[in-house]
């Protein structure tokens, strides 16, 4: 299996796990929270329920930025970039599960050789930058 087929296929798998994720995390919080800093701490939160190392380094009213020192994947993630589209395909969910919209770009990955990922989520359809996105 290729590159783009892998991505495919873990994309998929990655959408229905973040639509099962966020239906708990709706049901546990009686609803998902629309405000960045609170979806934030949500992804995060996931992320190291699972063995990530995910922090919040910035948050605003247009978009989050989560930093990683360590992959769910561990060193397996190293060589496979098509891994990275379950935390974009989960993230983007979530978040556009509660805001109507998300777009995620994963701008380094431990994946792809860099020491820590840096994932920004922009809450804003406004056409400016990379990344997969993601309606409710």
């Amino acid at each position: 299996m290729g590159l783009v087929e892998a991505s495919s296929f873990v994309g998929q798998v990655g959408d229905e796990l973040g639509a099962s994720i966020s239906r708990r995390y709706a049901e546990a919080m009686r609803g998902l929270p629309e405000e960045p800093g609170a979806l934030a701490d949500i992804l995060s939160d996931l992320k190291s329920r699972i063995g990530g190392n995910f922090s919040v380094e910035s948050v605003s009213e247009t978009e989050i930025v989560l930093v990683n020192s360590a992959c769910p994947f561990a060193d397996r993630v190293k060589g496979r970039p098509s891994l990275c589209m379950m935390t974009t395909n989960v993230f983007g969910r979530i978040v556009s599960d509660a805001r109507g919209y998300a777009r995620v770009n994963i701008e380094k990955a431990i994946a792809t050789g860099h020491p820590g990922c840096r994932v920004r989520v922009s809450l804003q359809d406004d056409d400016a930058g990379d990344g997969f996105e993601f309606f409710r």
